[in-house]
């Protein structure tokens, strides 16, 4: 007579030490930049398109916020405490960290074929039954595949390559744009976005889609077991149920 006992979790490899070096970096950076430019735009939350733009310029739009300082028109009767010095020059150092941390990545996961092996989607979850059947998985709240505690499913793969090789090259070129140093030396580059106000307004909405994905992204996560994948980007190791046997 057999007994069968209660599973017993059993370490396996989830990510490797460049992946959760680089992850951790890019974390740290961009929530540097995120706050930082939150604090830029204070400064002056007007929006416009071309090379040029001032508070004498009619704007393509503006955030209805006030600004922090008293030459900026924002229609309200108060300006914000002015932290744009400190913030512009963290913003600028914790950019560079982030395109130094992309570029090793990037360069290292060609060499080691980590996009082929783990981010490009297999040939046969290159359709659209592939997409429906984990989204329809999330929306019914189900738990998830048990192949996803060792590998991403094919819509975390394209979300992480529309970020790799999209967003991610979109925003530090809309930023470096902005630099009057990089428009003086790449002027056809930042003419390609229409001009240096056109890439702040391209750098703003581009930095909303990135938010956009960290929100979801910590969203999968906490359905997903955030602890559990937290824990796995730390130590790189993911826990997974298996039975023992008699």
């Amino acid at each position: 007579m057999s007994v069968t006992s209660s599973p017993q979790l059993q370490a396996t490899q989830r990510h490797t030490a460049l992946v959760r070096i680089t992850h951790w970096l890019t974390v740290v950076s961009f929530l540097a930049l995120l706050i930082t430019g939150g604090e830029i735009i204070i400064s002056h939350p007007r929006f416009y398109w071309g090379e040029t733009g001032n508070s004498g310029t009619t704007p393509l739009f503006k955030i209805p916020i006030p600004a922090s300082r008293d030459t900026v028109p924002s229609g309200y009767n108060y300006v914000m405490p002015d932290q744009n010095g400190w913030s512009r020059y963290l913003h600028f150092e914790a950019a560079w960290v982030l395109v130094v941390t992309a570029l090793v990545y990037g360069v290292a996961s060609l060499l080691n074929r980590h996009f082929a092996r783990d981010l490009f989607p297999a040939p046969a979850d290159r359709n659209w039954r592939s997409f429906r059947n984990v989204f329809a998985r999330y929306l019914r709240r189900g738990p998830p595949d048990p192949a996803e505690s060792h590998a991403y499913n094919v819509v975390q793969r394209t979300a992480y390559l529309l970020v790799i090789f999209i967003l991610f090259p979109l925003v530090i070129w809309t930023g470096l744009a902005l630099s009057p140093a990089f428009d003086s030396a790449f002027p056809a580059t930042v003419n390609l976005l229409g001009g240096r106000q056109s890439a702040r307004t391209l750098h703003f909405f581009v930095t909303d889609l990135l938010v956009l994905f960290l929100i979801v992204h910590v969203a999968m996560i906490a359905l997903a077991g955030f602890w559990s994948r937290t824990r796995a980007m730390i130590t790189g190791r993911t826990a997974s149920p298996s039975e023992r046997r008699p």
